[in-house]
């Protein structure tokens, strides 16, 4: 008898852009850390060390970083095993996604109802068809942030793929675009974090890796490097990413402190060892009951 007024509190405090502070502060750092090893458990499809093997070579301090200086005459993946890893439906569903945006800000997106079903499939195998996904929704639904899976799903989409301007008022942006396919503005490569957009371009000639100014302290997949690369001939002093991550680690982990860490760091815990993403707000815009898009969100490296 008590359902209708719990699920109103909940409409009330969480489904309008998260404004609770209360709600937010339910959940803990200790939840938060706990639920990332336990996504990182049910990851089955980070990259092992046979499927993936790096080069990483130069190794400079972070004084150096703006230098521009290519110093690793390598390409930084040495090689990754593609049938094994990208035929998986996470990854094939990924792919699928990073060849539909115009990289340059100021030039407005137009996506095709096959582009837009793609975005649909994505969240589909990433979150509703794999136990790290599920894990994720059970959690946040426990804390009364979602009412459904259906609502969960609709507000990741509007959440990371909903459109908005970053230059020249054009509708040529998104949390996605930015965080996994990467962005050109004022010259220079915005966003940027995911492991498998690098290897592509890398492995196209297209990106050029000069070197890394961290390497975390994990011995295994996903590992955190932060990396000096040009796209192009556009700079990008630090990208960060989880090296080895699967698609849905990344956007899980990502998600988790989006909902509940807005804007701020939030502290996870990945194998046994603590990291810190970062996340970021777009405050220009918003959608829904005025919730905000999600503008970055990458590990943070000291």
């Amino acid at each position: 008898m008590k359902l209708l007024p719990v699920l109103a509190l909940c409409v009330t405090l969480f489904c309008s852009g998260y404004s609770s502070n209360g709600g937010r502060n339910a959940i803990t750092d200790a939840e938060i850390k706990a639920l990332s090893e336990t996504l990182y458990s049910l990851d089955s499809n980070k990259a092992s060390a046979s499927q993936l093997i790096l080069d990483t070579q130069a190794l400079v301090p972070n004084s150096e970083t703006s230098l521009k200086k290519d110093l690793s005459p390598r390409p930084l993946f040495r090689s990754v095993d593609e049938k094994a890893l990208f035929s998986r439906p996470t990854y094939a569903s990924l792919l699928a996604l990073l060849d539909n945006y115009h990289r340059m800000t100021g030039q407005g997106e137009d996506f095709s109802p096959q582009q837009l079903a793609e975005q649909d499939t994505f969240l589909r195998e990433t979150m509703s068809n794999t136990k790290l996904g599920r894990e994720l929704f059970t959690f946040l639904q426990s804390k009364g942030i979602y009412a459904s899976e259906k609502a969960f799903i609709q507000d990741l989409k509007m959440m990371w793929f909903g459109l908005y301007s970053r230059n020249n008022k054009q509708q040529d942006s998104s949390g996605f675009e930015h965080v996994f396919a990467g962005e050109i503005k004022g010259g220079k490569v915005s966003g940027f974090h995911n492991w498998v957009q690098f290897y592509l371009l890398e492995k196209k000639g297209q990106l050029n890796y000069y070197s890394h100014s961290f390497d975390g302290p994990w011995t295994s997949y996903p590992d955190v490097l932060g990396m000096q690369f040009t796209w192009d001939g556009y700079f990008k002093q630090i990208g960060s990413s989880m090296i080895g991550a699967s698609p849905e680690f990344d956007f899980a982990v990502f998600s988790l402190c989006y909902i509940t860490r807005p804007g701020k760091q939030c502290r996870v815990s990945v194998g046994g060892k603590n990291l810190s993403i970062q996340t970021y707000t777009w405050d220009n815009s918003s959608y829904g009951d005025g919730k905000k898009f999600l503008a970055s969100a990458y590990p943070v490296t000291p």
